[in-house]
C-alpha cells in the first residue's frame, strides 16, 4: 500500500472520528503507541547477523545486538456511548526490512473496532471485528513469537468463566494482494488467569486450522485436504516462564500447513533481579521438527543469557551471549555462538524501560556444516564469521 492512500486512510479516520464523537459524546483522546527500532549495523565482511543455518527459534543465539530495523505505529479512538458502551477505532502500519536487504514497505497491519460494556454481567468482556495482530504470543530476548495467527475476522477476549477468563477468534489469513482472505482461516483460542497458588498461574491455547475451496482448487492433483492444530501451555511462576507446545502439520501458525509435520517447542525464560541495579535474563529453548522428509527432520537446542547493571538511572551496560545448535537426524550439526557488549542511554535503570539508545558490538560465528534446504553435507560456505558494531534506539510507548 503508497504512503498517499494511507495518508488519506489516516486523515478521513480522524475526521469521522469528530463527527462520530459528536454522536457518542466521547471524551477520549486520539493515542499515538506503537514499537520501533532503527540504526546503523555495520559487519566488517558482509555476514551481518549470527544464525546456524535451520535453526527454527528467530534469534536462537540471541537478539541483542543481532536484529534489523523496523517499527508498528498505531494511532486509536476511544468513544464512550451514551448506552454505557466502550468503543475503539485502531488502525496500524507497519515497516520492516527484509532479511536480504531489500526494503520492507510500508503495509497495514491492524484496522479493526472493539466494544466493551455489552453486556452487565461480563464488564471485561471485549468484542472485536477486523484486521488485528491476533494470538502472538513473543519471547523477548531470542524475538520469538512462538504462536502468531495475524489476520482478520471477530472474537472476544475476557470471557469471564468464574475468575478463569476465555478468549475465542475466527480469524483468515490475509491474501498477498489485496484485502481479501487467502483461504486459510484458524479458529484460536485462550484460557487464562488460572491461579494454581499464589505465585504459579497457568495458560492454556488451543488452535485449529482449515482452507476454504479456493486452497484446495489451487492444490496439486490429488493432494488429501490437510488440517493442523495446536494445544500450549504456560506455567509462570514470579516471571519465570516454562511454556510447552505440540503443532500437528504446522509450526508456528495453523494458517500455513504441511502434511505429516509434527513439531514440539519448549522453554524456559525469565529473569534474576539480584538488586535494584542488577539483573540476569535468560532463556533455554528445545525445538523439535519431524515431518515426511527425513533429512530435514532436526532438533534445535538454544541458550541466551543477559546480565545487565545499570550505572545510573540514565546509563547502563548489558552483555549477551548465546548459543544455537541444530542436529539433524540423518546428518551433521550446524551450530552459532555470539556475544555482544552494548553501552546504553534509556528511560531509567529497569533493563524494560524504554526509550532507549543502544552503542554495541558483537562478536560471533556460525559452522553450517548441512544445507537447511535439503538436508545434505555442504562442500563449502562452512563457517561464517561476524564482527559487527552498531547504534540503535528502541522504543515501545
Amino acid at each position: 500500500m503508497k504512503l498517499l492512500p494511507l495518508a488519506i486512510v489516516i486523515s478521513t479516520l480522524l475526521a469521522t472520528s469528530t463527527t462520530f464523537a459528536k454522536e457518542v459524546d466521547s471524551d477520549n483522546d486520539l493515542t499515538f503507541t506503537g514499537y520501533a527500532r532503527y540504526g546503523l549495523h555495520y559487519a566488517d565482511n558482509g555476514n551481518d547477523y549470527v544464525r546456524a543455518d535451520g535453526q527454527m527459534s528467530d534469534s536462537a543465539a540471541g537478539r541483542l545486538g543481532n536484529e534489523s530495523n523496523g517499527g508498528e505505529f498505531q494511532f486509536s479512538k476511544g468513544f464512550n456511548g451514551s448506552n454505557g458502551t466502550n468503543w475503539d477505532v485502531v488502525l496500524m502500519l507497519e515497516n520492516w526490512w527484509k532479511e536480504d536487504g531489500e526494503y520492507g514497505d510500508i503495509a497495514l497491519k491492524k484496522f479493526y473496532t472493539g466494544v466493551s460494556g455489552v453486556f452487565a454481567s461480563q464488564p471485561d468482556l471485549y468484542i472485536w471485528a477486523g484486521r488485528d495482530f491476533h494470538q502472538r504470543p513473543q519471547q523477548g530476548i531470542n524475538d520469538y513469537f512462538w504462536m502468531s495467527h495475524d489476520g482478520q475476522g471477530a472474537g472476544f477476549y475476557n470471557l469471564n468463566l468464574g475468575g478463569v477468563y476465555f478468549d475465542l477468534g475466527a480469524v483468515g489469513q490475509t491474501a498477498d494482494e489485496g484485502t481479501g482472505d487467502s483461504g486459510n482461516y484458524a479458529i484460536t483460542t485462550k484460557l487464562h488467569g488460572i491461579n494454581l497458588t499464589d505465585d504459579l498461574g497457568l495458560t492454556l491455547y488451543a488452535n485449529y486450522g482449515f482452507s476454504s475451496d479456493k486452497v484446495k482448487d489451487s492444490a496439486d492433483p490429488g493432494r488429501e485436504d490437510i488440517t493442523a492444530y495446536q494445544v500450549a501451555a504456560v506455567l509462570d511462576y514470579s516471571g519465570h516462564n516454562f511454556m510447552i507446545r505440540y503443532s500437528n502439520n504446522s509450526d508456528t501458525s495453523v494458517f500455513n500447513k504441511t502434511d505429516d509435520l509434527t513439531i514440539w517447542y519448549a522453554s524456559l525464560e525469565g529473569a534474576f533481579d539480584l538488586d535494584d541495579r542488577t539483573a540476569i535474563e535468560y532463556l533455554a529453548g528445545f525445538h523439535k521438527y519431524d515431518g515426511d522428509d527425513k533429512a530435514l527432520n532436526r532438533t534445535n537446542y538454544s541458550a541466551i543469557v543477559r546480565p545487565t547493571y545499570a550505572w545510573t538511572d540514565v546509563h547502563s551496560t548489558w552483555l549477551e551471549a548465546g548459543y544455537s545448535l541444530v542436529d539433524y537426524d540423518e546428518s551433521d550439526e550446524n551450530s552459532a555462538w555470539k556475544v555482544t557488549l552494548s553501552q546504553n542511554i534509556s528511560f531509567g535503570n529497569s533493563s524494560s524501560d524504554r526509550p532507549m539508545l543502544r552503542f554495541y558490538a558483537t562478536v560471533g560465528e556460525a559452522e553450517n556444516n548441512v544445507d537447511a534446504k535439503t538436508g545434505s553435507l555442504k562442500t563449502k560456505d562452512i563457517d561464517r564469521d561476524t564482527f559487527a558494531v552498531g547504534a540503535m534506539w528502541e522504543a515501545w510507548w
